[in-house]
This record gives structure tokens, C-alpha cells and sequence, in this order.
């Protein structure tokens, strides 16, 4: 992989339609969205939950971050492992993040046993995720700049060269700039603006 690949990751450009996967009269209805934070992802499930009051389970995973990524599945009440781990595999098998999967089942009568939830939760992930419209998105990384007024235009130069996209901007006696920088190219970056020795640069944690 060359290294500007590094800073790339996969998620999803927008929710999916909904897919289904039926098994031995079980209709197990597969929905995927993208999500940044945990909160999101409870708001989203009480969404679902409203939208089918009459099904028997609600099982999901979700994933996000890329460099300290966080992650978690639910069963909600099906056999241990059988459907939320399911359903992050194939999340992982795709590899996205900032990405939430709700597997609805409606129960149809016929116990499938551990094997044949396992393949159905699979399965209804898979299909919601095959038809998933997907986006490439850049880790990014953010600095402060800080100069006088009179050297603004040597800073302004190479924000506009490199492409920098300005975060936040305040022009007063000295001059500060938060700026957004891929990560691939930060310590580049960073090099630049201190061989002008004339701009303090900090990076943003």
C-alpha cells in the first residue's frame, strides 16, 4: 500500500434500502446507516424499534474510528454470538467504518437453531452491505498557526499551495489559523511552515 493510502478509510455515503433474507418462515430485514458516535447509534435503534413494534429481536454492531476504533454487537436475547458477531464480521469483511447494521427479525414459527442464525444474520448483513453506496473519506489532522501580521502572506501562501483547508481564522495583532491537513502529509506540512521560522505551529490533540 503506498503511503498516502494510509490515511484512507471506507464508510457509507448514506443509509441503505432495506434488505431481506428469509429463512424457514423467519424474515430477517437488514438495515445499515452511517454513525460517528454511540449516541447515534441508540438513536437510530429506538428509531427502529418504533418503526417494528410487532418483530421478536433487534440485533446489530457497529464500528467507529479508524486509528483508535471502537466497536460493539448485541444479540438482544438470540443465542450467545449468533447474530450480533455475525453481522460485525461483515462489517469488518467489507472494511468499513463509522458504520451501524440492525438485523429485524421476525420470528416465523421454526426454530433455526445457533448454525442457521449465525448464516441468516450473516446473510441479511451481507445483502444490506452489497448494497451499500460507499465513500472514501481522509483521516485528517489539525494545526495552529500563528504570526504577525506582516508575514500573513508567506503563511496564506502555502496554506493555498498545499490545498489546506482553514478551520478557523482570527486576524488581530498577530495572525492564527486552524488548518486541516491529511495525515500522510502532516509532518510535511509541519517542516514547511518551520523552515519560514517565523510561524509558531502546534499540533491540535
Amino acid at each position: 500500500m503506498d503511503e498516502s493510502d494510509t490515511d484512507l478509510y471506507l464508510t457509507l455515503r448514506k443509509p441503505t434500502e432495506e434488505a431481506v433474507y428469509k429463512e424457514k418462515g423467519s424474515k430477517f430485514l437488514a438495515y445499515a446507516f452511517p454513525v460517528t458516535s454511540a449516541e447515534q447509534v441508540d438513536d437510530i435503534l429506538q428509531l427502529q424499534k418504533k418503526a417494528h413494534p410487532k418483530a421478536r429481536h433487534w440485533c446489530y454492531a457497529w464500528k467507529t474510528g479508524v486509528q483508535s476504533p471502537a466497536f460493539r454487537y448485541n444479540d438482544d436475547g438470540e443465542p450467545n454470538n449468533s447474530a450480533g458477531k455475525p453481522i460485525f464480521g461483515q462489517i469488518q469483511s467489507f472494511g468499513l467504518t463509522d458504520v451501524l447494521v440492525i438485523v429485524v427479525r421476525y420470528f416465523g414459527g421454526t426454530k433455526l437453531g445457533v448454525g442457521g442464525l449465525v448464516t441468516a444474520y450473516k446473510s441479511a448483513a451481507r445483502l444490506a452491505l452489497e448494497n451499500a453506496s460507499l465513500i472514501e473519506k481522509m483521516i485528517l489532522e489539525e494545526l495552529t498557526l500563528r504570526v504577525d501580521y506582516a508575514n500573513m502572506d508567506k503563511v496564506m501562501r502555502i496554506i493555498k499551495e498545499k490545498g489546506l483547508s482553514i478551520v478557523d481564522q482570527r486576524l488581530e495583532l498577530d495572525c492564527f489559523f486552524k488548518v486541516s491537513v491529511r495525515k500522510s502529509k502532516l509532518e510535511q506540512i509541519i517542516s514547511l511552515f518551520h523552515e519560514l521560522r517565523i510561524v509558531e505551529v502546534k499540533k491540535v490533540n
